[in-house]
């Protein structure tokens, strides 16, 4: 299980240098879990009462259009933390899933023991400050690509800036996410190779 410990430290430091003191916080409070493919981890008109880490493996996370149909808004490349994460923080019902594309490692921090550790750690509140910023800065750029390119030009900035997740994730979820008609992205990637 260290390597479920030492994936989350090695994502942290990226951002914030954790304390030994944050660092025994973090092994007592977040719980590793290992959850089979195709898995949903949490369901729409739900309050999400976990906080999630990705150590390893694929999630998407998506909500249903007012057509009954599967809209993909997020997908993981590599370790990262993956929560309805303004529902998570608020204990807001949540219109969204997460699901298991592939197997997953995952350590989960519940809301209670977050909140908790929030009043004892060294740094929990500015990496919680930088986090969120890292997050809003990720969606403005999503919404600033659905609004400015084309869809051939989000397939090919997709496939550079995420290469691991052509590898590994259906492609009627990666054209969702892109927002494009599975049958369009098909031909763009006819046309490119």
């Amino acid at each position: 299980m260290d390597h479920y410990y030492n994936t989350l430290f090695a994502y942290i430091a990226r951002i914030i240098e954790l304390p030994e003191h944050d660092r025994e916080s973090c092994m007592a409070t977040f719980h590793p879990l290992w959850v089979a493919k195709d898995t949903l981890l949490e369901k729409a008109g739900k309050v999400p009462q976990y906080h999630n880490f990705i150590v390893s493996g694929h999630m998407r996370k998506y909500y249903m259009n007012e057509k009954g149909e599967e809209v993909t808004n997020d997908l993981n490349d590599g370790p990262r933390f993956f929560t309805s994460y303004q529902h998570f923080v608020q204990q807001t019902v949540s219109n969204e899933f997460l699901q298991c594309i592939t197997d997953c490692e995952i350590l989960r921090i519940s809301k209670q023991d977050a909140d908790r550790t929030y009043q004892t750690s060294y740094t929990q509140k500015d990496y919680t400050i930088k986090l969120f910023q890292q997050i809003q800065e990720e969606y403005k750029e999503r919404i600033d690509d659905l609004a400015n390119l084309t869809a051939e030009q989000r397939y090919l900035k997709f496939i550079k800036n995420s290469p691991n997740i052509i590898r590994n994730v259906p492609l009627k979820h990666i054209a969702s996410y892109l927002g494009i008609k599975p049958e369009s992205l098909s031909r763009i990637r006819r046309e490119i190779s």
